[in-house]
Parts: structure tokens; C-alpha cells; sequence
């Protein structure tokens, strides 16, 4: 009769052992497009081969630990928005997409950054125009680490943002050491971040060629965009504020804008003191402008400026018949700005 016990309590243990080893690592995901199978656990051993997959699962989870998705290197094709789904209650746990080869990694190289690549027909329709939308936050506490957003060269698509968040009423969306890369030729990024809503954090990533690079309009406070290039905007780079106060806490600084249409477009009349910090806006045809009925120059706002520096080319690494340069669109040596550390490396030493 012992035995039996001590047998029945061992099983009941491992059974229960069991079962809080697979919550935990339940919590975190695995993605590789190579080797990974459809229906897979998402383990580091077995892991799905979908970005699609893998959201789909991760909305399940419940609990208060962070929701992890570790991406393999290699090309995540999106015949679909991939929806974060908001959970009951809200939620404070943070809900994290990121490379699993991060750039400030000993071992990485542009090759082994995950690649987001959109081929949906319009996915979204808010009643003004139909979109299609990448992947859309519909979750608060959101961080996307060490991606590469292509643009959608699917023929039917006007309007593409890889990244959205169109509720005001979520919190926290944080964006760091990113690529947006569109071609306005084959494969157009309309906005590459179009978001609504507090506690909006961008650092360290790379907008290349995209007609919009931040969007960000309903609900903004604590909104941070720090140590980031912006090339070749060809339209506005930054849009900012429908009736945002100009009190709210605001921080632009440390980056680089340059080589496209408007630097700074907002709402007129609205945010007449926010303050640029050391940074480069140079080679654009305008500076400051306001969307009102059409898109025109502003002249009547004049935020604060501190270190805004105006002149000074910006040269960038890119690729040529040599290959892909280690430092890929980072600023290449002789560009103005190197001191400010903007680009994808975090450590400045790279």
C-alpha cells in the first residue's frame, strides 16, 4: 500500500512537474522558416515556420509572463495581417517579437536578420481608405526587436504599413534596432510605423526609402523617437499630433533626417513648443509642414531647437558590387553626424 502511494504521488509530480515546464516555456516561441514545420510545439528543437503561426499561438497564452517570438534568420512572407490580439483583462506582461541573431550580437551580419515581407491584397478597411497592414497591435506592452520590414509589391496595394496601431486607448509599442526598406518603384512602404496611443518608443532603426517613415496622430503622450536614420522620405518623414498638447512629455533626438520631402509635418496650431534635440535634418526641400486640406508648408509654428544642426552631407554604407557591407545603410565613414550614434548598433564601438 506504501508503494502504491509513493508511486501514485511520484506519478502525480512529474505529471505536475510536467505541466509547469510546458507553461513556462509555452511563454516563449521559436520561428525559423527553414527548418521549422507547420503544427510544430515552437520549441528551440522544434520550432513553427511561421510569423502567422506563431502569432496565432501566442495569443492564446495567458498568465503575467512576458510573451517571447524568437525569429531565425531568413524571409517571413505575409499573405495575411498577422493580428496581435488583445486578452481578457488587458494585461501588463510584455509581448515581444525579435531576432534571434540580435545586430549588436558577436555573430551577426544583415544575412541573418529575420525579413518581414508583405504580399496581402488590402487587408484593412477603416471606412477612408482600404490598406494593407503588415502586422496590426491590437495589445498594449509591445516591443519588436531586430527586424527588417520590406515593402508590398503585390500590384493591388496603395497604402502599406508594416507595423500599426490604430487604438489610442493601448500603451506601449516599442521599436528598436529595426529596418524599413521600401522602393517606391516595386515595392512602396506608404508609413512604416503608423500608430495611435501613450508611451510610443523608436530607437535605433533605419527607415530607407519609405514615402512616410513615423505616423503617429491620436492620443500621444510620452512619444519617443531617439538615435535613428531617415533617408529618402518622400513625402513627410515624421507626422505628428491631431490635437496633442504641446505640454506632454516629447523626445526627438539623436537622429538623422535627410534626403526627402517635409522633415516634420503636423497638425497646425497644435505643438508650437516641442523641442528637437541634437540632431541632423539636412538635404530635405522642407522642413516643417501641416497637413491641414492638402500638405503645406508651415510657417507659423517654430518648435524649440537645441543642436539641430542644418547642413552636412549624410552618406550611407550600402551595398555594391563587393556585397553587403557589414554596417548596411549605418553611416559610412566621412558622413556628417557620426558623432550622434544614430543607425541599428546599440554599442557605439561597433
Amino acid at each position: 500500500m506504501y508503494y502504491r502511494i509513493t508511486l501514485l504521488t511520484r506519478i502525480v509530480l512529474f505529471i505536475w512537474m510536467t505541466a509547469c515546464s510546458f507553461f513556462v516555456s509555452a511563454q516563449s516561441l521559436f520561428v525559423d522558416p527553414l527548418r521549422g514545420k507547420a503544427n510544430a510545439p515552437g520549441s528551440r528543437e522544434l520550432p513553427l515556420a511561421s510569423l502567422e503561426e506563431a502569432v496565432a499561438l501566442a495569443n492564446q497564452f495567458r498568465g503575467s509572463e512576458p510573451v517571447k517570438i524568437e525569429l531565425a534568420p531568413g524571409l517571413y512572407v505575409l499573405d495575411k495581417q498577422v493580428l496581435i490580439d488583445s486578452i481578457p483583462g488587458g494585461g501588463t506582461a510584455p509581448y515581444i517579437i525579435e531576432a534571434l541573431v540580435m545586430p549588436d550580437d558577436s555573430g551577426w551580419r544583415p544575412e541573418k536578420m529575420p525579413v518581414i515581407q508583405s504580399v496581402s491584397a488590402n487587408n484593412k478597411d477603416y471606412g477612408k481608405f482600404d490598406h494593407c497592414i503588415g502586422i496590426q497591435v491590437e495589445r498594449s506592452h509591445v516591443q519588436l526587436r531586430g527586424l527588417k520590414f520590406t515593402g508590398n509589391s503585390n500590384p493591388s496595394v496603395d497604402y502599406y504599413y508594416p507595423i500599426e496601431r490604430h487604438r489610442p486607448d493601448l500603451s506601449g509599442l516599442d521599436i528598436s534596432q529595426c529596418y524599413f526598406i521600401g522602393d517606391r518603384n516595386m515595392s512602396p512602404i506608404q508609413g512604416a510605423v503608423f500608430a495611435q496611443g501613450p508611451e510610443i518608443h523608436i530607437d535605433h532603426s533605419i527607415f530607407y526609402g519609405c514615402k512616410n517613415a513615423v505616423l503617429v496622430f491620436l492620443g500621444i503622450d510620452h512619444f519617443s523617437l531617439t538615435h535613428s536614420i531617415i533617408y529618402g522620405a518622400y513625402e513627410g518623414a515624421f507626422w505628428f499630433g491631431y490635437g496633442a498638447s504641446a505640454d506632454l512629455p516629447f523626445t526627438f533626438s539623436d537622429n538623422i533626417v535627410t534626403n526627402g520631402n517635409y522633415f516634420f509635418v503636423g497638425y497646425k496650431g497644435v505643438h508650437p513648443t516641442y523641442t528637437f534635440r541634437h540632431s541632423l535634418i539636412s538635404g530635405n526641400a522642407h522642413y516643417l509642414g501641416f497637413n491641414g486640406d492638402s500638405l503645406q508648408v508651415d510657417r507659423q509654428n517654430r518648435p524649440r531647437e537645441l543642436d539641430i544642426r542644418k547642413t552636412g552631407r549624410v552618406l550611407l554604407s550600402e551595398i555594391t558590387a563587393m556585397g553587403v557591407p557589414g554596417d548596411y545603410l549605418n553611416l559610412a565613414p566621412g558622413s556628417a553626424g557620426r558623432d550622434l550614434d544614430a543607425g541599428i548598433f546599440l554599442r557605439v564601438s561597433r
